[in-house]
């Protein structure tokens, strides 16, 4: 699987846990349709998971005039996963490929607004990184 298929089936499987509260290897599985699991899909969602109050409090602090529950479903799960990313992941995943990934995917599964905000969001915390 592509990484950026991982990274899209990693949101989706992130947009179910946040919604519905659905276990992590539910969601994984549920997202892949009876394909085989794969380890940076679930490497990226079992990461966000453990690691979600230091990202959400990276996002928080780069949120203007926002709080991180006001955030549509998608644009905060996607926040997630490319902070964790950015702050988590490994070497071979520079962060402005992590940040590139993040807007094409808003453009696929944002709103009209979503890939902007994630850029401006995403570009603070890098500088900050």
């Amino acid at each position: 699987m592509k990484r950026r298929t991982a990274r899209e089936k990693a949101l989706q499987a992130l947009f179910q846990i946040d919604v519905s509260q659905v276990e992590p290897g539910s969601a994984i599985e549920h997202v892949l349709e009876g394909a085989p699991n794969d380890a940076y899909l679930s490497k990226v969602v079992n990461g966000v998971l453990n690691h979600k109050e230091s990202i959400d409090e990276s996002i928080k602090q780069h949120l203007a005039n926002w709080t991180l529950e006001r955030l549509a479903t998608v644009d905060r799960n996607l926040l997630r996963l490319a902070v964790y990313e950015l702050q988590f992941g490994s070497e071979d995943v520079p962060p402005n490929v992590a940040i590139d990934e993040a807007i094409e995917i808003a453009k696929l599964y944002g709103d009209d607004q979503s890939s902007k905000f994630i850029n401006g969001v995403l570009s603070k915390i890098k500088h900050q990184l």
